[in-house]
C-alpha cells in the first residue's frame, strides 16, 4: 500500500493544454473586434502565430503593429479582459480524463493553480472539474503575494484534504515555480513535461527541481506505488 494519500495537481498543461485555452481566446478577441482587427480567421491565425514567436507574452500589441494599428494600442486592455472573460472551448488530455477516474476512491484529490480567480474558474468549470475534487484553490483567492512559490497554497490545501505534506503529491509541469515550495515542505514532486507545454523548456530553479519526471500521466499510478516520504 503506497504511503501517499493526497494528489493534488496544477492545472494549465498538466490537466488540459494551456495552448488550446490561447487559441480559444484568440478566437474569442478576434470575433469581438473584428471591426477594428479585419476577418476573424485571419486575426486568430495570426495570433496564434505570434503566440509561438518571441512576441507570446505581448501577441495583443504585437497583433495591432503587424496590423499597422499603433495607434489603436488602447484597444488592448480592452482586448486581454475579452480574453480573460470568454468562456473557453477547451477538454482534459486523455492521460488526465483516465487518472483522474482511476486515482478514486484511494486518493484524496486537489487542484492548486495560479492565476485570476475569475478566469481560472472559467476554465474548472469548461472541464468539469468542480465535483471531482474534494479541494480546489485558485491561488488568488487568498490574497495578493501567495502565488507560487509562496507556502501558503500549500499548507492551505493539505488542511482543506486533511493530509499531511509528507503523505502528499504535487504534479506539475513548470519547474521554474511549481516545485519550490512542496519541496520545502516535503512533499514529493512529479513535473508532468507535455510535448505541447508552454513551459516544457523551463529550468528547475534552486529548490525546485521535482522528485521525478514523466512524460504521461499515465505512469502516475505505477509512481504512486514506489513513492516514499523523503
Amino acid at each position: 500500500m503506497s504511503s501517499i494519500a493526497a494528489v493534488v495537481f496544477d492545472l494549465d498543461d498538466t490537466l488540459y493544454a494551456e495552448r488550446d485555452y490561447a487559441y480559444s481566446g484568440f478566437a474569442a478577441v478576434a470575433e469581438a473586434f473584428a471591426d477594428r482587427l479585419g476577418d476573424p480567421r485571419d486575426a486568430a491565425a495570426r495570433m496564434r502565430r505570434l503566440f509561438d514567436s518571441e512576441h507570446r507574452p505581448r501577441v495583443f500589441n504585437a497583433l495591432l503593429t503587424e496590423l499597422g494599428l499603433i495607434e489603436e494600442f488602447k484597444l488592448v486592455t480592452a482586448m486581454i479582459e475579452v480574453y480573460q472573460a470568454h468562456r473557453p472551448t477547451i477538454r482534459l488530455y486523455d492521460d488526465a480524463e483516465e487518472l483522474l477516474k482511476k486515482l478514486r476512491p484511494e486518493y484524496r484529490l486537489g487542484l492548486l493553480t495560479d492565476g485570476r480567480s475569475s478566469k481560472q474558474g472559467l476554465k474548472i468549470v469548461a472541464l468539469g472539474l468542480r465535483d471531482r475534487f474534494d479541494a480546489i484553490l485558485i491561488t488568488t483567492e487568498l490574497g495578493p503575494g501567495f502565488a507560487k512559490p509562496s507556502l501558503r497554497p500549500f499548507e492551505f490545501i493539505s488542511t482543506c484534504l486533511q493530509v499531511v505534506g509528507s503523505r502528499s503529491v504535487y504534479v506539475a509541469d513548470n519547474p521554474a515555480k511549481d516545485f519550490v515550495a512542496p519541496n520545502a515542505l516535503g512533499w514529493m514532486t512529479v513535473q508532468i513535461r507535455r510535448a505541447d507545454g508552454v513551459y516544457s523548456d523551463q529550468k528547475p530553479v534552486p529548490g525546485g527541481e521535482p522528485y521525478q519526471v514523466i512524460e504521461t500521466l499515465d505512469h502516475l499510478l505505477d509512481l504512486l506505488s514506489k513513492l516514499r516520504p523523503r
